[in-house]
């Protein structure tokens, strides 16, 4: 019995570790997300028109990211972006935003409908 739920950690564990991606890269490889998306995935400034993409889940980031590569969603700046990144960039990136903070954004208001 040992043996079997031994067998069934290492199994887990393993393919967890092969799935997904690194936060620390993928924080490096973010920071041209940061012109629209901020730095840690809450644009900070008034006007931001660009989503929350903290603390999404990261198969949806990646889920985006595909569909945006694909033509699926279609917005000319995701595109552009996400054309040049290969799966795995797409894993650390969704990686790293996932484990931000979404809940401490900031109030975003818009001046020109106020």
């Amino acid at each position: 019995m040992k043996q079997i739920i031994l067998g069934c950690v290492v199994l887990v564990t393993s393919s967890t570790a092969l799935a997904g991606g690194d936060a620390l890269v993928g924080q490096q490889k973010a920071q041209v997300c940061a012109a629209c998306h901020g730095t840690t995935g809450v644009a900070a400034y008034e006007t931001a028109q660009a989503p929350i993409i903290a603390g999404q889940y990261s198969d949806y980031i990646v889920r985006a990211l595909k569909d945006y590569k694909s033509g699926v969603r279609q917005n000319p700046i995701m595109q552009g972006f996400a054309a040049s990144l290969a799966e795995q960039d797409m894993e650390d990136i969704a990686a790293y935003f996932s484990q931000q903070d979404g809940l401490a954004a900031p109030e975003i208001t818009n001046p020109v409908t106020q």
